[in-house]
């Protein structure tokens, strides 16, 4: 019996490295499926339908995946099979979803292009669900954090980079930014394409740098203390059930905090959009349809830079955590990104836009790394996969909720007013933090 030992910040960084290629692909489709969508045809109102596919997806894959990576092993170890297999279907779909409109022979280009989001979303759930686990199979209690800030900046700059490539092409590289109607632009087709090979290239690369610990070395590990759990029952999906029956107190705790950060990322995420080419580009003269286009480029920019500060935050959160505590450093975050949320529906300049990216940047690290910091240490060395897999049941549900009604209020309350929803995501972000429970570091 002995303790993890800990590992160096080279190896925590290729162990999660591939997470770089995998927030860049999501970055881009955060980033330009409602743009693409809405060129097929979707309505503002429908959007939020539409992007169902994510975390429909991800509630059914991540507990699934979770559960047999737990219990495989192979020549590759038991995660890193799942992460490879993930990354090749991600980067095909990034391939192929902005060249949806070559398959209408076959299905109108609105169902071949919502189609492959969802085919996308479960994608990136089978390569994401177990580089989360790899950090509590490899690390001690204290590193952790540092895991997962390693996560959330890896995260940070491929998201960048994502946010900022079809901007870049266009203004730097001379690439079409606009296209007729019914077409994708072609800095998003190529924005894509780079997407898919460094996705591919920096899974490649953990996948080749990374070693597992075996299930035996597992078990000698005795350091944590960890919530009682039956870890005898019959394999298979009833396994799940019981799982789910037997969730750690904590895991309760966090799902109310999941459910409103969440709520408000999705609809920041799918009505940014067009919630600020009305609020600001609709201002200005011009065609309608080149000021969208502005306006939808100048969001991957504000995209950009939120993700950006979120890498940047992410080197600060381990000694945050250390000195203030986990709890407290989340609900600061938390509390930042309300408040900037709340001020994308005051301001109307496009270029003041970026001073409340820097405090949903400071949001959006705290969110991919705290919660799953307080989380690991309730959670059995024998479970981390389909715990870290059923957590994600927190931030699937406020989304699908989200989706369903999102547009409804969107449409009947907000009267087809996007801005409104950035006003409402800021109130959720604010509630999320008051639920934020107590940790023992």
């Amino acid at each position: 019996m002995g303790k993890k030992p800990e590992l160096s910040i080279s190896q925590v960084v290729n162990m999660s490295f591939g997470f770089l290629g995998i927030q860049m692909g999501f970055a881009l489709q955060n980033g330009n499926a409602s743009r693409i969508l809405q060129t097929f045809g979707a309505d503002v109102e429908h959007l939020s339908l539409f992007w169902l596919a994510a975390p429909i997806t991800g509630m059914v894959v991540q507990p699934i995946i979770g559960h047999y990576s737990d219990r495989t092993w192979t020549r590759m170890g038991r995660r890193r099979p799942y992460i490879l297999v993930g990354a090749l279907l991600t980067t095909l779909t990034l391939f192929l979803m902005p060249n949806a409109a070559l398959f209408t022979a076959l299905l109108p280009p609105l169902w071949i292009g919502a189609g492959l989001l969802m085919f996308m979303d479960a994608s990136i759930n089978v390569t994401m669900e177990p580089f989360r686990a790899l950090i509590g199979d490899n690390l001690p209690s204290a590193q952790r954090s540092l895991g997962f800030s390693v996560q959330t900046f890896l995260i940070g700059v491929g998201a960048v980079v994502g946010s900022l490539l079809p901007y870049i092409l266009t203004n730097y590289l001379g690439v079409a930014g606009t296209a007729e109607k019914g077409h994708v632009p072609t800095n998003v087709i190529y924005s894509f394409y780079a997407g898919g090979l460094v996705l591919s290239l920096s899974v490649l690369w953990s996948v080749i740098k990374t070693k597992e610990y075996s299930p035996s070395e597992l078990k000698s590990f005795t350091e944590e203390t960890v919530e009682t759990v039956d870890n005898t029952a019959a394999f298979g999906l009833t396994t799940i059930v019981k799982d789910i029956k037997a969730m750690p107190a904590v895991m309760k705790k966090l799902g109310w905090v999941q459910f409103f950060s969440w709520f408000a990322l999705f609809m920041m995420w799918v009505y940014t959009t067009p919630a600020i080419a009305e609020s600001v580009f609709y201002l200005k003269a011009g065609n309608r349809q080149n000021l969208y286009m502005e306006a939808a480029n100048w969001v991957g920019v504000l995209f950009g830079i939120y993700n950006g500060v979120s890498a940047l935050y992410a080197l600060f959160i381990p000694t945050i955590a250390k000195r203030y505590g986990r709890s407290k450093t989340h609900a600061f975050g938390l509390i930042v990104g309300g408040l900037s949320l709340i001020s994308l529906f005051l301001i109307k300049d496009a270029t003041l836009l970026i001073l409340p990216m820097v405090g949903i940047g400071i949001a959006w690290g705290s969110i991919l790394a705290m919660p799953y910091a307080i989380l690991s240490d309730h959670l059995p060395p024998t479970k981390m996969g389909v715990y870290m897999g059923l957590f994600n049941f927190f931030i699937t549900l406020p989304q699908i909720v989200c989706g369903f009604f999102g547009g409804m209020i969107i449409k009947f309350i907000f009267q087809s007013q996007s801005i409104y929803g950035l006003l409402l995501a800021g109130i959720f972000m604010f509630l999320a933090a008051f639920f934020v429970p107590k940790s023992k570091q």
